[in-house]
Order: C-alpha cells, then structure tokens, then sequence
C-alpha cells in the first residue's frame, strides 16, 4: 500500500497507484457498469410511464390594460420587452378558477393540483407569441386539453386585463412521439452510476486497507525503523524467486524419490541377466566335448555326464524358469 503517513497525520495518496489498483479491478468496474445500465434500461422500459406534451401557441398584443382602477398604455416594442406581462398570463392561466373552468368542460378526473402539474406556459424565445404546453400519458388527452385551454384562456385574459388582444396563432396535435422518459439517457446516466459506485469501492477499500504486502511499504513508511528480516511466502512464484527456488528443489525432490525406486528394479534383474549368461555357455560348451560310446551291454553314463555338465556351469541363486526372465530369490 502506498499511502504515507507522517507524524502531522498527512496521508499522501499515489494517483499512479490509484489508477493501476482501477485497473487491476477494470473486470468488475466493467460488469458493475453493464449491470447498473440494464437495471436501468429495465425501468425506465418497464416500469416508467411514457409521457406525451401537446402545444398550443397564441399572439398576444394590447395597446392598453387596466388592472383595477390603473390603467396603462405599452406599445408593441415594449411588449416585446416586458417579461412581466408574459408572466401575469401565466399566472392567470394557471389561477384556479381557469383550471377549474377547464376540468368542468372537458369532464376531466383530475383535482386542480394534478392539472397545475400538467401544464407548463412562456413566452417563445422573448416574442409575442406564448405557448401553452400539456403533458398527459395520453396522447389525445393533451391534445385535447391544450386546445381547451386555447379556447378559453383569451376570454379570462379579456375579462381580467382590458384591452388585451390574444389570438390563436397554432392549435395543439396529437403527439406521435413521447417526450419522456428517454431510453438512451436513462441508459447512459445508469452505466454512469455503475462507473462511479464500482470505482468508489475499489478506491475506498484501497485506502483503508491496513494489511502489510510487502517490506517496500514498511521502509517507505517508517523510513527510520530498520527492518530487520522478511519471512518469504515460499508459495507465491509470480513475486521474486522464491516461488523458483521451492519449485525446482520439490522437482529435485521427486526425480531423487523416482530414482530410489527404480533401483530395486535393476538389483532384481540383474540374476536373471546372470543365469541367462551362464546357461548359454553352458549349453555352447556341452556340443564341443566327445562322449565315449559304452561297450556292448555296458550301462551308459547319462546321469554321470549331467553331472558334470552341471559342474562346469556356475551356481547361481534363485530357479530359472523356461522361457522367462523372471527369477524368484
């Protein structure tokens, strides 16, 4: 482990280090990326419901209004300008008494804060022309109320500030795409969560990782304590030699074991080698000598010359079968 620390209780971390520890780990980093990703794309595919926005634009322009007892005269360049007119018609839109006027004609199911939260107004890039936007899971459901508010929010503008003029400029459609949830995004933003929360773990068990690995930690360390021996892992052969050295001498070991035994093997043949060696020049010198012939009636010497043939053949311990090799001691 690289981290330093000194007698102030400064840690000093190796980004080096850091990064070859990442690497180390890159298959899980890797796998926890690909796993939060598809959890992602799972729910947003499967659990998320797909969100539709219907727009509808207006023009909105008045050369007077009046607000209770004041009244007031803005030209069309002051218009064009004056942001605060472009949000008192988003809070009329949004007032109560519009929304509830807009639930009561199209029979809508949802109670004012749900169509509050439906509906998004402003002005197109600070122009005269504000636009109204309604997102619904149902496509003809937005569509449908976007057109609604179209038709009546002129007249609350009217009725609320004189003098105003407000005109349709584009009814709302039916949407054929979805607004949100987007796959692709979800998607990316998961593998980037998998990135950062696997990353996080491998670094944080990284830095509180007090174990020893090696003597290098210890003399960087604690550069003024001398170290005085390391015990070796005789085991581990992918650091050093020493993982060398307890290989080739537990090879030694075993070519030694496997020569021991095959010595009895070669003590064991070595009679049969003998009586082979002792019976074939036996019978080569049997031939070379004439035996007498017996006389008439005389008994012939056939157990006397055995006898002495055997005596010419050296004595040799152990049976010697026909035929084999093998000899029984």
């Amino acid at each position: 482990m690289t981290n330093n620390q000194t007698g102030t209780d400064e840690i000093e971390i190796d980004l080096l280090k850091l990064a070859e520890v990442l690497l180390h780990h890159a298959k899980a980093i890797i796998a926890s990326i690909l796993l939060v990703a598809a959890a992602a794309f799972g729910i947003t595919y499967y659990l998320i419901t797909p969100q539709y926005t219907a727009t509808a634009l207006m023009y909105v322009n008045n050369s007077s209004f009046s607000v209770g007892s004041t009244s007031f005269s803005i030209s069309s360049a002051e218009l064009t300008a004056a942001k605060s007119l472009v949000d008192t018609y988003v809070v009329i839109l949004k007032s109560r008494n519009t929304l509830e006027e807009i639930i009561r004609q199209d029979n809508l199911t949802y109670t004012y804060e749900e169509l509050y939260d439906m509906i998004e107004s402003g002005a197109v890039n600070s122009t005269e022309i504000f636009e109204v936007n309604v997102t619904s899971p149902s496509p003809a459901e937005a569509e449908h109320i976007a057109n609604t508010i179209a038709a009546v929010l002129p007249d609350k503008i009217a009725s609320i500030v004189e003098g105003s003029d407000v005109r349709i400029v584009d009814y709302a459609v039916v949407p054929s795409h979805r607004t949100s949830p987007s796959y692709t995004v979800n998607t990316v933003i998961g593998a980037l969560v998998g990135l950062v929360f696997a990353s996080a773990i491998v670094i944080l068990r990284y830095l509180f990782d007090e174990s020893i690995r090696s003597e290098d930690y210890l003399t960087q360390t604690y550069p003024s304590i001398p170290l005085l021996a390391v015990v070796p892992d005789m085991m581990q052969a992918s650091k050093g030699n020493y993982g060398d050295y307890y290989s080739s001498r537990s090879s030694s070991q075993s070519s030694d074991s496997g020569t021991k035994r095959a010595r009895p093997t070669q003590s064991q043949s070595r009679p049969a080698k003998a009586a082979r060696s002792a019976r074939s020049e036996a019978e080569s010198a049997a031939p070379a000598q004439k035996r007498p012939r017996p006389a008439d009636g005389a008994p012939r010497p056939a157990k006397a010359s055995r006898s002495a043939d055997a005596e010419k053949a050296p004595r040799v311990a152990g049976s010697v079968r026909k035929g084999g090799d093998k000899t029984n001691g």
